[in-house]
């Protein structure tokens, strides 16, 4: 089956898709994208999502394309089409088509709407979490807004890239105090030996995840004692556990910081727990 994907007002077969080559999304990632993850056919924590897409579009003044009800439909469509039960549906949204130049186009311009979806395998997931995955630290070279889902994400692929060179899965950045801030494309999370689990505030150089917003409501209803600071690599490789957050990869266990073995080198039952619990806290739409 062709995968459809939605682009400016049409749904469109992928081969067929595209964009102008002077939409500003293309020339200077002038724009912010979600990753809403699909379960059964529906839409998880999308609500949360749209929220947070308002605000990244308000950051970066691009006006929202449609009513937020208009799009949920175009999301829950374009996951009909590519009859996709398990799997991500990914949303884009750019400043829209102008002459080349840095500035804000000085005529008012539609912002640019792409939207398209994708089956995961289930067990995959499943499997990569039986077995946990490695990561190592980057230096933080981001900019520092990001707290925005731009798709601005030239250092993020390259910090992915180092992470699969060196053999693992994800990348998480160190700041210039020598804090972890997050993954490449994920948060970050430790369980203390004494049972807390850790991760750093969102007000600071990180980006505010769904994932992670509802999974924090599930450690208070689980009655699993939780705190919001900033955690070394060095706290990290001796923590009991570690494990990292992300609409594609729910809770991902990690076993190995930079070649160090996390507790046992084997997933914690913490880790496997709120894998386990964490849809039962989510929404479905």
């Amino acid at each position: 089956m062709s995968r459809i994907a939605y682009v400016n007002g049409r749904y469109q077969e992928m081969r067929d898709a595209s964009v102008s080559i002077e939409d500003r999304g293309y020339q200077f990632a002038d724009g912010v994208y979600e990753v809403c993850e699909v379960r059964d056919g529906r839409l998880v924590d999308m609500p949360r999502h749209l929220t947070r897409l308002q605000r990244s579009l308000s950051e970066l003044r691009i006006a929202l394309p449609m009513p937020l009800s208009s799009l949920a439909v175009i999301l829950h469509e374009v996951v009909r089409r590519n009859r996709v039960r398990f799997g991500i549906v990914y949303l884009q949204i750019s400043r829209g088509v102008a002459r080349r130049d840095h500035g804000f186009p000085l005529s008012r311009v539609k912002p640019s709407l792409v939207v398209t979806a994708r089956t995961i395998n289930p067990a995959k997931g499943a499997e990569n979490a039986a077995r946990g995955i490695k990561v190592i630290t980057v230096p933080e070279n981001r900019w520092p807004r990001v707290d925005i889902k731009s798709t601005a994400l030239l250092p993020n692929v390259l910090a992915k890239q180092a992470a699969r060179e060196a053999g693992a899965y994800e990348a998480w950045y160190v700041d210039g105090d020598g804090f972890v801030t997050e993954g490449s494309s994920s948060n970050a999370w430790i369980v203390t030996k004494q049972g807390r689990v850790v991760t750093r505030p969102d007000s600071s150089g990180i980006l505010s995840g769904i994932t992670r917003g509802v999974l924090i409501e599930a450690l208070e209803a689980l009655q699993i004692r939780f705190e919001e600071r900033p955690f070394t690599p060095a706290e990290a490789a001796d923590a009991a556990e570690a494990f990292v957050t992300a609409a594609s990869m729910i809770v991902m266990p990690v076993v190995a910081i930079d070649g160090h073995a996390i507790g046992s080198g084997t997933p914690g039952p913490v880790a496997r727990r709120l894998r386990e619990q964490f849809h039962r806290f989510a929404a479905f739409s």
